[in-house]
């Protein structure tokens, strides 16, 4: 089969093609023909080597979400059927059992349990752009974390980036009042379209002035912070005394005396965890089941960045995602699917 691979970490031009002989599913795993892949963070900083822990060996192939169609079965795997249409964040990194080869290839094995039918009326493109963020937002809002309830009152800071266009639409779906931080107002009337009732430019407005907007002063119930490192900080300053922070990362010299000086719940999301050891992967596939029945009642659906890539220009992809120019999620489609 094809691959795109890199023997070393560096920039976006690091990719290089590569015949790769097809793998076998093993027991309980799935093979699965590539249809399309997304870019995440974390796959553009396992490819720098900004996050090498995670790195699978050289020559690695990359990329953790993937949308395509069931190959091969490996023993004891009855959930799926050969020529199914399944999504999932299944590899592109080193897990428990080792490395897991990532999406970035002709055929890709996953763990079954880390995949879901994808439904007809979503696209390959849509579904391979919607499985790590969806599970990053469902984990921080609906899952373990905040766990949001009908009329909480909730802000998502970058409500049009990858992770927070899922999460505005899911604190939506779950009854809240949604604010919504983004750059631009071409991106802050996407975030309305999505769901957001009030939306905010974070560049231009404070935290303190943003709350006292929204809620008279009161505080959100629920901040998700998708920046992550120091900026939890900033964020934090919109919570509501007792409220819930969620971020997707703190940094080592991050200050969180200010919120517990608040009485502040601060959670972090890390939905790579089933993955790196291997226990809870069920909990994905029934996560993204949930995805796509909020998909089929019209209540989610992808944000795409308009430019789109093929396998051959991985490199294009990486450096597109990286700008920070991107509203939604970079995709990749597989001409040979």
């Amino acid at each position: 089969m094809r691959a795109f691979v890199i023997d070393a970490f560096g920039p976006p031009g690091v990719f290089r093609s590569a015949d790769l002989p097809t793998p076998t599913p093993g027991p309980g795993a799935v093979l699965v023909r590539v249809a399309a892949t997304s870019v995440n963070p974390v796959d553009y900083k396992i490819r720098s080597g900004a996050a090498a822990a995670l790195a699978p060996a050289f020559p690695a192939t990359l990329h953790m979400d993937v949308a395509g169609t069931v190959e091969a079965l490996g023993p004891g795997v009855d959930a799926f059927a050969v020529g199914e249409a399944v999504f999932g964040c299944a590899g592109g990194m080193l897990g428990a059992e080792g490395p897991l080869p990532g999406a970035l290839a002709d055929f890709m094995v996953c763990d079954a349990r880390l995949l879901a039918p994808k439904p007809p009326s979503l696209s390959f493109e849509e579904a391979a752009a919607l499985p790590l963020v969806w599970l990053t937002a469902w984990e921080g809002l609906a899952w373990t974390k905040a766990r949001v309830r009908a009329g909480d009152r909730v802000l998502v800071y970058g409500g049009t980036g990858g992770v927070g266009h899922v999460a505005v639409q899911l604190a939506c779906a779950l009854g809240a009042e949604v604010t919504a931080t983004a750059s631009t107002e071409v991106k802050r009337e996407t975030a309305r379209a999505l769901g957001a009732t009030h939306v905010s430019d974070h560049h231009a407005e404070l935290p303190e002035e943003l709350s006292a907007r929204v809620t008279g002063g009161a505080g959100f119930d629920v901040v998700f912070d998708t920046v992550g490192g120091a900026h939890v900080q900033v964020a934090a300053r919109a919570a509501r005394p007792n409220g819930h922070v969620v971020t997707v990362g703190v940094g080592a010299k991050t200050d969180v005396s200010a919120m517990s000086r608040r009485a502040l719940s601060l959670d972090v999301v890390w939905m790579l965890l089933p993955m790196f050891t291997g226990e809870g992967r069920e909990r994905h596939g029934h996560a993204l089941r949930e995805a796509a029945r909020l998909f089929g009642e019209g209540r989610l659906r992808p944000l795409l960045d308009a430019e789109r890539f093929a396998f051959e220009d991985a490199a294009g992809a990486h450096a597109r995602a990286e700008s920070g120019e991107a509203t939604g999620k970079v995709v990749l489609m597989n001409p040979a699917f």
